[in-house]
């Protein structure tokens, strides 16, 4: 265990692999888990580790570039044959490793964290599930780690990389969830804030008929136009400013790295990600009538209900991408969203895609006709608080207080403590992350709403909120 004594094991999170650069995640924590990952992959597909291939690729981040340099090192020593995808979003390399049926992925990115982050994503091809791609969390690789000697033993001999493109394959894969004919000649915002999605948006809207107002295109791994997560306070701002300035029908925010988007309306409304997946959901039923879509339990009832009412089967969901992946495979669902702003799609490898939910949700707005708010208005059939985050000595304390208050209307406690009564529900589960409550509450009446949150938060004994 030698190896991991200077190692900061906070970099290992429930999804990915993050840390500020060069102090948590730097070059020595990459090696070790590039050379995890060989192992992880060569038992996993029972093939010497100079027998695989992998797709790399980084995002705009200063860190990515010595980040990926150094798994580049490490995946040539050992005999690795290397697809380099170049720069790309986080969508083009899940196509990419779901495409081209690569062994695994690693792609240098930090996600939606300050620039001061770096870290990576690993993904590999899921021979359980026919066009599927997974992926190896921080925490599991680093169970997998503790029984590993490094540096790894396995045969040492000189690999190779080979240039990819893709972005033709995957401009024609995002346009075959659509009928490109149907989408009108609207007037489009899209806010990339300097990061990987700026490159191929406006390749995606040359294909269409809109006219594209781009924000913040220039690859800069500073972000310094707005914060990198767009569901931070002002971040969509400037997007807003611009809907209303150039009079556009709508607009589009994107996390830096590139795989969330969330929708504006002509009036500079943002839509959480539970609203945003609302338009997504028709045409995917109009296309597959009867099918399943996942989403997870702090959704708004309104995504329950629009699902059951245009004929489809709603799948509900622990949160978290692992568990929708899961859902949807299992129940052959079509799709799934999260509040985070995360879609994926079955046709998609099971995997989130920005590019996809937009184009499906042009597509939605053309066959409406109306003003996006409007429409938007009529799918709105809830009042719903954000998610409210409270600081707590200990979470089974307080959870067993909402056990004990409300046990008569506990529905599930499959994430959480879900409780349900007629006119309002609420969800209060533990972060996986930090020593908080996540609370979320919705309501018949906007009034009802706030009195509940009241009652609800009285019951919490909090340090602070967050």
């Amino acid at each position: 265990m030698e190896y991991l004594k200077d190692l900061d094991t906070s970099i290992f999170k429930a999804y990915d692999f993050r840390g500020i650069y060069p102090t948590q995640m730097n070059e020595r924590a990459i090696n070790l888990v590039s050379q995890a990952y060989l192992k992880f992959l060569s038992q996993k597909f029972n093939k010497p580790i100079k027998n695989l291939n992998i797709a790399i690729c980084g995002d705009a981040r200063k860190s990515s570039q010595p980040l990926l340099s150094e798994a580049v090192k490490i995946f040539l020593e050992y005999g690795v044959t290397i697809y380099d995808l170049g720069f790309q979003s986080v969508n083009d390399y899940y196509f990419a490793v779901g495409k081209y049926k690569y062994d695994g992925g690693f792609m240098a990115t930090a996600s939606h964290n300050p620039p001061e982050y770096g870290g990576c994503k690993l993904a590999y091809t899921n021979t359980d599930y026919k066009n599927s791609i997974d992926f190896i969390s921080g925490k599991e690789l680093l169970k997998f780690m503790q029984n590993l000697e490094f540096p790894l033993k396995d045969e040492k001999t000189p690999g190779k990389i080979i240039k990819k493109q893709i972005v033709e394959d995957h401009l024609q894969h995002i346009l075959s969830f659509v009928d490109v004919k149907k989408i009108k000649s609207l007037k489009v915002v899209v806010d990339t804030g300097n990061g990987m999605n700026g490159i191929l948006v406006p390749k995606i809207f040359a294909k269409l008929s809109c006219q594209l107002i781009h924000l913040f295109p220039e690859l800069d791994g500073n972000f310094p136009n707005r914060p990198p997560n767009p569901l931070a306070e002002g971040a969509a701002d400037k997007l807003a400013a611009k809907i209303k300035d150039t009079k556009a029908d709508l607009g589009f925010i994107c996390d830096v790295d590139g795989d969330r988007v969330n929708l504006v309306d002509e009036q500079g409304n943002f839509y959480k990600g539970d609203m945003t997946m609302v338009p997504m959901i028709k045409p995917m039923l109009d296309q597959h009538p009867g099918v399943g879509i996942v989403y997870n339990l702090i959704t708004s009832h309104s995504i329950r209900d629009l699902i059951i009412k245009w004929g489809g089967k709603a799948i509900r969901s622990e949160v978290g991408y692992l568990n929708l992946a899961r859902h949807m495979r299992e129940q052959n669902g079509i799709m799934s969203g999260e509040v985070s702003a995360h879609f994926a799609f079955r046709d998609n490898y099971y995997a989130d895609n920005a590019f996809i939910a937009m184009v499906l949700i042009l597509q939605a707005i053309s066959e409406d006709g109306r003003p996006l708010s409007e429409m938007m208005k009529g799918y709105t059939l809830y009042h719903k608080s954000n998610e409210l985050n409270f600081v707590v000595d200990n979470i089974e304390t307080e959870l067993a207080k909402f056990r004990q208050a409300y046990k008569n209307n506990i529905v599930d406690e499959i994430d959480g403590i879900t409780v349900e009564f007629k006119d309002w529900w609420f969800n209060v589960r533990p972060s996986n992350t930090e020593p908080l409550l996540r609370l979320t509450v919705e309501a018949n009446e906007a009034k009802l709403l706030a009195d509940k949150i009241l009652e609800l938060e009285g019951l919490i004994d909090f340090k602070e909120r967050k």
